[in-house]
């Protein structure tokens, strides 16, 4: 999937051909649906852009669709699009983890460099989740052993130290440490301790 894709998800079809015209003229891809059971019933887990959402349509409503991806794990940013500036749904919808919520009529530039910005945060997101994979991968190949050593190390010990508290010889120590440093792709402790907090993991995961 382009993470460029825009979703358009509007029961009015003027609206949907507007916002397609808009986004094409800004080198923008889109691919639009009548209802919100309409893109569920196409929606796969795998799809990564930005979903431009009508609040009010027939059926199911686009809060409720929002609440179905939220159980299915979608992460894409979500801009809600109303033309009767519901705040409470709005400040519900925000803290639900809404990209953005605006009202129509909307400026059109604004609109699509509210867009462009969801579009960079999906990339960025999906850019850290690939790093987050690769170095989830790396910590699955450490021993158990090699696990107990790096906590030890992340935690700022020095061989000695971690030797006597393992009770294994501080030249199995250092061999750990370059194995550790090997398999994760870094050089020192401290790059080591600032790749795995920068995405939030730890040596247990």
């Amino acid at each position: 999937m382009n993470a460029g894709m825009v979703y358009l998800v509007d029961d009015d079809a003027a609206i949907r051909d507007a916002l397609a015209w808009l986004l094409r003229s800004r080198g923008i891809q889109s691919r639009a649906w009548p209802s919100a059971e309409a893109f569920l019933a196409d929606y796969r887990d795998d799809m990564s852009g930005c979903l431009l959402l009508d609040v009010r349509m027939v059926g199911m409503t686009g809060a409720e669709l929002f609440d179905r991806l939220i159980e299915c794990g979608c992460a894409m940013p979500v801009i809600f699009l109303t033309g009767h500036g519901d705040v409470p749904l709005a400040v519900k919808a925000l803290k639900r983890g809404a990209f953005d919520f605006i009202e129509k009529p909307f400026n059109d530039n604004e609109l699509a460099d509210r867009v462009i910005e969801a579009l960079r945060h999906e990339e960025n997101r999906r850019w850290r989740d690939g790093v987050k994979a690769g170095i989830e991968e790396r910590l699955a190949t450490l021993t158990e052993r090699e696990r107990e050593v790096m906590a030890c190390i992340l935690a700022g010990k020095l061989n000695k130290v971690i030797a006597d508290e393992l009770q294994i010889a501080m030249r199995t120590v250092e061999v750990h440490r370059a194995h550790i440093f090997e398999k994760m792709g870094v050089r020192s402790a401290v790059e080591l301790a600032q790749r795995l907090s920068a995405l939030g993991l730890t040596a247990s995961r």
